[in-house]
């Protein structure tokens, strides 16, 4: 045993490594349960040694406690978001939205598809991306019945733009979540730096779709007519429960946009905002609708990283990356925006945003607040934006593709990758644009 902790304390950069880059290759398999993987390697990187079980070092607190690396603020915001989407959504209120939106656009294709993006989009800013897809669906494949027409222009469109929306605000995607707590920032820091470039990117993406998609969008004025007449009666099951729903979610997100004036963490205001809700409700049935799978891979994943994070593997990483752009803050923001583009088309963009953002705040403390600003918003835009690159790069892809092939149109990852690799190209022109002129001309 001794011999063991001997070897840990000297090749203890290596062994995390060697843990972490296990559990992404096992993740990227999908052939175990993520989570499965995520709390192994989080039990055996405590049970090497490489963090500490024990609270206390002596008389004091030990700084190397393996709760001390799981970031509770990302824990406590997914939980409660989870909570009050999942009690608002009960009510049919996103239903009765979509389908309002849809009679905008008469029944007409090219509209429809339009509308459907935006409003994935603006959806996603506000609700995670696998609740916003999975709200759309059934509108989607409702109305590409009633026109007669293939639903995967919509659906592939809708996934392209609930990763793209995401990207707009602190709570619209799980990477988003992770660096904001790493890096400090609030509700209104996402807001002011990265509505612009979304808004930008989202009007090229679905002008590009559109483009791709026009000789699909077709149908007879019979069957838009159809498609125009939604019948909205009885959406709203507990109206009641509908404007008690929405209120207090508006009240959260205002909670969020006041943080600076408040100073109280948006994982506290969406607490308050879930507790308040669930007095209406029967707690345990409402927990169990949450996603608690994604929420102990996090777990899981924190231990992992704080493994690397103890034995000064981040801080390796950190500095290699200063080393190679010599310190260049505009070559760092490039490299990091676009390896975060690719791999996270590849691989799943939570896990590699986990791992990124405490590299980054130590590059952060080498060289200043400054300097690894625009860093921050590269990892999120490249993070982000990279999911849309294949059928596996977002969790809202998987759930949109197996929903497909269950109602009898199959999206082929290779047919996803034909327009993801376009949309991913643009969104990170349109990103480096924009870190450019915004932060490094």
């Amino acid at each position: 045993m001794e011999a063991l902790h001997e070897l840990v304390a000297q090749n203890g950069i290596m062994i995390s490594a060697i843990i972490l880059l296990l559990a992404y290759v096992f993740i990227a398999l999908e052939k175990i349960p993520k989570v499965t993987i995520a709390l192994f390697g989080g039990v055996l990187t405590i049970l090497l040694g490489l963090i500490s079980q024990d609270k206390m070092s002596g008389d004091s607190l030990n700084p190397l406690y393996f709760i001390n690396f799981i970031d509770f603020n990302v824990i406590f915001l997914l939980v409660s978001m989870m909570i009050i989407v999942s009690i608002t959504s009960k009510t049919g209120v996103f239903t009765y939205l979509a389908n309002n939106f849809l009679k905008m656009t008469k029944g007409h294709p090219i509209k429809v598809l339009t509308v459907l993006g935006i409003f994935t989009a603006v959806l996603s800013a506000f609700l995670d991306n696998v609740t916003t897809v999975i709200l759309i669906m059934p509108i989607t494949f409702a109305i590409a019945k009633k026109l007669q027409i293939n639903p995967i222009p919509f659906l592939i469109t809708e996934i392209f733009c609930s990763n793209i929306g995401g990207t707009a605000t602190l709570i619209g995607d799980p990477p988003n979540i992770i660096i904001g707590s790493a890096a400090g920032f609030g509700f209104m820091d996402f807001i002011k730096e990265l509505t612009a470039i979304v808004v930008i990117i989202m009007v090229a993406v679905v002008a590009f779709l559109v483009a791709c998609f026009k000789k699909q969008l077709v149908a007879t004025k019979e069957k838009m007519a159809l498609a125009a007449n939604i019948d909205n009666t009885g959406v709203i099951t507990d109206y009641v429960a509908m404007w008690r729903s929405v209120i207090v979610l508006t009240f959260v997100i205002i909670g969020f946009v006041l943080h600076d004036v408040t100073h109280i963490e948006t994982s506290i205001m969406a607490m308050l905002g879930a507790s308040i809700l669930l007095f209406f409700e029967k707690p345990t049935k409402i927990l169990e609708e949450v996603e608690w799978n994604t929420i102990f891979f996090f777990i899981g994943l924190f231990i992992i990283i704080g493994g690397l994070e103890a034995t000064g593997g981040i801080k390796l990483m950190a500095q290699w990356i200063i080393d190679v752009t010599n310190g260049s803050q505009a070559l760092a923001s490039m490299i990091i925006l676009w390896g975060s583009g690719i791999i996270s088309g590849i691989i799943d963009n939570i896990p590699y945003t986990a791992t990124m953002a405490p590299m980054i705040a130590q590059m952060q403390v080498v060289m200043g607040v400054e300097y690894a600003y625009p860093i921050w918003w590269s990892l999120s835009l490249g993070a982000c934006l990279g999911g849309n690159l294949t059928i596996i790069g977002a969790a809202a892809n998987v759930i949109v593709s197996e929903n497909s092939a269950k109602q009898g149109h199959p999206i082929g990852f290779m047919q996803f990758m034909k327009y993801g690799v376009v949309v991913v190209f643009i969104s990170l022109v349109l990103s480096s644009a924009y870190i450019y002129l915004r932060f490094l001309g």
